[in-house]
C-alpha cells in the first residue's frame, strides 16, 4: 500500500501543477475499482459509468482542496460515494424488488454463479450503510480507519455495521451451498 500511496502522491502533485499526464494515470489507475464500487452502490452500469465519470471529474476541480496527496484514494472513493448516494436518493424506488436467495430444492448444491446472485441478492438487502462498509471491506480492500474517513463517521461504527452486515448475510445465505 505504501508504494501506491507514494505513488499517488507524486502523480497528484504533478497534476496539481498542470500535469494533465499524472492525472490520466491516476484515472488509469482507479478507474476500473471506482466503477466497481459504484456498480455494487447502484446496481446499474449505465449509471456507475456516468458516475465514475463525475466522480473523477469533480475530483480533477477539487484536487487543490485534498489535504494530504496520499490519502487519495479514500479521497475520490469519498466523492464516488457522495455521487453515488445523491444518485440513490433521487431514484429512491419506491418498493425493492427481492428474490428468495435459497436454492429451489433442499440439499440442491448451487452453481457458482446462483452463488454469485445469491450473495448479491442477500447484499441488496442490507441496508445501504451496512451494504457500503462490506463492499469497501470486502471487495474493496480497505482498513477500517479508511472505510470511516470515506464514509464520514467513526471507526467503531464502520466495524459494527460490517461485522452486523456479515451476521446477517450469514444468516441469509446459511441455507446456500455451493459446488464451486
Amino acid at each position: 500500500m505504501l508504494f501506491r500511496e507514494a505513488d499517488d502522491r507524486e502523480l497528484v502533485q504533478k497534476a496539481r501543477r498542470g500535469g494533465v499526464e499524472a492525472y490520466n494515470a491516476l484515472v488509469s489507475r482507479w478507474e476500473k475499482r471506482i466503477f466497481n464500487y459504484i456498480l455494487r452502490l447502484t446496481g446499474n452500469r449505465e449509471d456507475a459509468m456516468d458516475l465514475t465519470q463525475d466522480a473523477f471529474f469533480k475530483a480533477y476541480q477539487n484536487l487543490g482542496k485534498l489535504d494530504d496527496p496520499s490519502r487519495f484514494a479514500p479521497w475520490l472513493y469519498r466523492i464516488a460515494h457522495n455521487e453515488s448516494y445523491s444518485l440513490l436518493r433521487r431514484n429512491r424506488p419506491d418498493t425493492e424488488e427481492l428474490f428468495d436467495a435459497a436454492p429451489d430444492a433442499p440439499g440442491r448444491r448451487m452453481l457458482p454463479m446462483e452463488a454469485t446472485l445469491a450473495v448479491r441478492s442477500a447484499l441488496d438487502r442490507l441496508p445501504h450503510d451496512q451494504k457500503e462498509a462490506v463492499i469497501l471491506k470486502v471487495y474493496e480492500g480497505f482498513k477500517f480507519e479508511e472505510i470511516a474517513e470515506i464514509l464520514g463517521c467513526p471507526a467503531s461504527t464502520v466495524k459494527s455495521r460490517v461485522y452486523t452486515a456479515l451476521d446477517q448475510l450469514k444468516e441469509t445465505l446459511a441455507p446456500v451451498r455451493s459446488a464451486g
